[in-house]
């Protein structure tokens, strides 16, 4: 059944991304639990089984279900486009318990056998408390699961968001939307989801936000019911690659010509990136980062250009030429 939501030209102007690290916990429980979503990452599983084991995650077996709904307040949609684990948890825990027992109640409607479960009646008669103990899981889940990775999976979702800005730039929502999912269309000023449930929501100059998730492959999440911002969750591009070994090695040559870290700045520069994403990725100082790429720019093997408060680099023809050593 579709989900559709119905674009306004404000619309349009006030949709925007964001980068939630509250949003990659949410949906690394679920591929913990999800056999279809787990081939993509099976090296991140490998590393973290052992430690997924200690953590008691029974209590989203009963709050997210397969099917139906799930809570809002667990993922808020976020407030800017890279928003703190800290700051998002802050939200959580800010939860009116009214509106949290509320949000509760309908997840736990769609839990099969929930009506018959001591650990319901626990969550529902004491809402404050359920969401202190939820908040305080997933903070646990986020400190032992994927904080470690956190730089690489960044490093991943910064460029899908340059990438489809800039589709979105060059070509309006009929570009962005084009291959952003296969159950995702744009026609006359609607965007579709196909997913379970028929839902139909006009957005009212609050615009959508735009979600990009390495966990969430192959599904695509959509909702958010008012007073929330109406949301999508997709696919990053460049999953596939996320728990690869590091890119390759640059050339030897290209090592004595520029340097062995600007070499392998330039190499491995697939993506557009930013100077902070970059520093992340090799390991290296904020500031010899800025450095070595204010140099590639000078010798005219990178260009820059701003999307919002962010510059990003890329190689030019001349840089993909000296990086793939082609020519």
């Amino acid at each position: 059944m579709p989900f559709h939501m119905h674009f306004t030209a404000d619309d349009l102007l006030s949709s925007r991304f964001a980068i939630s690290p509250l949003w990659e916990t949410q949906e690394a429980i679920r591929t913990l639990r999800t056999p279809a979503r787990q081939g993509y990452h099976l090296p991140w599983l490998r590393q973290v089984r052992s430690v997924a084991r200690g953590l008691d995650l029974s209590p989203f077996e009963l709050v997210m279900p397969r099917r139906g709904h799930n809570p809002d307040f667990l993922c808020p949609p976020p407030d800017g486009v890279f928003a703190t684990i800290d700051e998002e948890l802050a939200r959580v825990r800010g939860t009116d318990p009214a509106v949290a027992h509320a949000d509760l109640a309908g997840a736990l409607a769609a839990t099969p056998g929930a009506d018959d479960d001591e650990r319901v009646r626990a969550l529902l008669d004491d809402p404050a408390r359920t969401v202190d103990e939820l908040a305080e899981l997933m903070a646990r889940v986020w400190d032992t699961l994927l904080a470690p990775f956190w730089p690489r999976m960044r490093a991943v979702l910064e460029a899908d968001v340059a990438f489809h800005s800039r589709r979105l730039a060059d070509g309006g929502p009929e570009r962005l939307f084009a291959d952003l999912h296969p159950k995702v269309s744009w026609s006359d000023g609607t965007l579709t989801v196909d997913q379970r449930a028929e839902h139909v929501r006009t957005l009212g100059g609050e615009g959508l936000l735009l979600v990009p998730s390495v966990f969430v492959r192959p599904d695509v999440v959509s909702g958010f019911d008012p007073p929330w911002q109406a949301t999508m969750v997709y696919p990053a591009r460049g999953t596939a690659t996320l728990w690869t070994v590091p890119g390759p090695a640059p050339a030897e040559p290209l090592i004595r010509l520029l340097g062995p870290n600007r070499a392998a700045i330039l190499t491995n520069l697939d993506a557009p990136a930013t100077t902070s994403g970059l520093a992340r990725r090799h390991d290296l100082a904020l500031s010899s980062v800025s450095a070595h790429l204010s140099v590639l720019r000078d010798a005219g093997l990178l260009t820059s250009h701003r999307d919002g408060h962010r510059v990003l680099y890329e190689r030019t023809p001349l840089g993909l030429t000296l990086a793939t050593g082609g020519g």
